[in-house]
């Protein structure tokens, strides 16, 4: 028994297939789905959905939206989206470190806008540099 999964950007359906398992970065921690898993609708935050299919894990960076679980179909609509094997992880992980100076450049105002945007992009670099990371 399998789970049909549907990853899909504004502009893309980056994934469409069948899947063994999947993993979603909800807003409330992760989020493991199995084949009969409850129906249910969650948010997604900015991280990596992980996927397993035959055996072998893939990553898909995930820049928050909605999944939505029904029967053995799962449906992910998201702001934006890519394939961990598509992201170069020399270029991630640069992206990353670039985010973390900036955030830290910003870290000691209070709510300031520009630190909310360094807090966004500093997500947004990490989910895509895990991404490039084999999961175990």
């Amino acid at each position: 028994m399998s789970l049909t999964l549907r990853v899909l950007a504004p502009d893309q359906s980056v994934f469409d297939g069948t899947a063994d398992e999947v993993i979603l970065p909800s807003t409330t921690g992760l989020l493991g789905i199995l084949p009969g898993h409850i129906s249910m609708v969650t948010a997604l935050d900015t991280g990596v959905l992980r996927v397993l299919v035959n055996g072998n894990w893939s990553s898909i960076a995930l820049m928050g939206g909605f999944a939505e679980v029904e029967a053995d179909d799962v449906t992910v609509l998201v702001n934006a989206a890519e394939l961990g094997s598509k992201i170069d992880a020399t270029s991630a992980e640069i992206e990353l470190e670039k985010a973390k100076d900036e955030f830290n450049q910003v870290e000691g105002k209070t709510t300031s806008p520009e630190k909310i945007k360094a807090q966004q992009n500093l997500n947004r670099a990490r989910a895509r540099f895990q991404a490039t990371k084999t999961p175990s």
